[in-house]
């Protein structure tokens, strides 16, 4: 990869981890749902009338929206509302590459190489500890709800997979008109009936946390990582994914006052290593040994 390609997986990296520090903003005025709902309405209209819809059947569509639009991120918001701090959901959401590659062994028939698993038993170790320390950047039904959002995240991946090399900008435009109905609908049942005295209320805070979550976060930076995946290997783009993490435990640092507890830290350590000995641990010891 040229400096300038490197300058955008590095420019999106700090997006996708400044976007946690966005969402807890949001949600301190728009409850999870309707948050949500709203994010992808943005996202999706006007862009929907002038974007094709991506050469992929339209169940493809509809699943990734269901699953990643709906689920992972009611799971997210939820969990980041009251029961997680934006820097510890930025790790635990890091818990979907594990997932992904479980996945893609049991439905693909993918084989599961040393360093794959060697880095999954350490990321687990990691994630363990989260379940055991208190007082720190999230309770243990926050811990189990950003788990079951890589979980959603995961099995989006797997369908996103079986699609084929698409666009992927046309693909998250389109994805982001299956989300709004439903969340407008659990939001309506389970949150408020005056949506719209909430939207109206909203601060300028709030809104400019709506438009970076949507605007900034889903539709620039999914553009330049698609580019990215079509202009160079996975193996070369995916490993700037283990920073995301780290700009997020920064960003919210510096932008909230966060701060983590030893055990998170420790935690978030062995995450961070399990997860680049999965990802990176082949390539590194190919590239060594043919030296």
């Amino acid at each position: 990869m040229d400096m300038k390609s490197v300058a955008i997986a590095l420019l999106v990296v700090f997006i996708w981890g400044v976007n946690f520090s966005a969402i807890k903003l949001g949600l301190e005025q728009l409850p999870p749902f309707l948050f949500s709902g709203m994010r992808f309405l943005i996202c999706a209209v006007p862009a929907v009338f002038f974007v094709p819809f991506p050469k992929t059947p339209v169940y493809h569509v509809i699943l990734v929206g269901l699953f990643l639009g709906v689920m992972k991120f009611s799971l997210l918001f939820i969990a980041m509302q009251s029961d997680a701090s934006a820097g510890i959901s930025s790790l635990l959401l890091q818990a979907q590459v594990i997932f992904t590659v479980i996945l893609s062994v049991l439905l693909f028939r993918e084989r599961l190489n040393g360093f794959q698993l060697l880095g999954i038993i350490i990321a687990c170790s990691g994630f363990s500890l989260f379940f055991v320390t208190s007082g720190g950047g999230a309770t243990l039904f926050g811990v189990v709800l950003l788990l079951g959002a890589a979980v959603f995240w995961s099995v989006a991946n797997i369908v996103i997979k079986y699609a084929g090399k698409v666009n992927l900008l046309h693909f998250m435009v389109w994805v982001s008109l299956i989300p709004p109905v439903p969340l407008f609908a659990l939001s309506y049942l389970y949150e408020s009936n005056a949506p719209i005295t909430l939207l109206l209320a909203m601060t300028e805070q709030a809104w400019l946390s709506l438009m970076y979550v949507g605007y900034i976060s889903t539709l620039v930076a999914f553009a330049l990582w698609g580019w990215l995946m079509v202009n160079y290997p996975s193996a070369s783009v995916a490993p700037f994914a283990l920073l995301i993490p780290v700009v997020g435990v920064i960003g919210a640092n510096l932008l909230l006052g966060e701060q983590l507890n030893k055990v998170e830290l420790i935690g978030g350590g062995i995450i961070l290593v399990g997860l680049s000995i999965s990802v990176l641990g082949k390539t590194t010891f190919s590239k060594a040994y043919t030296k």
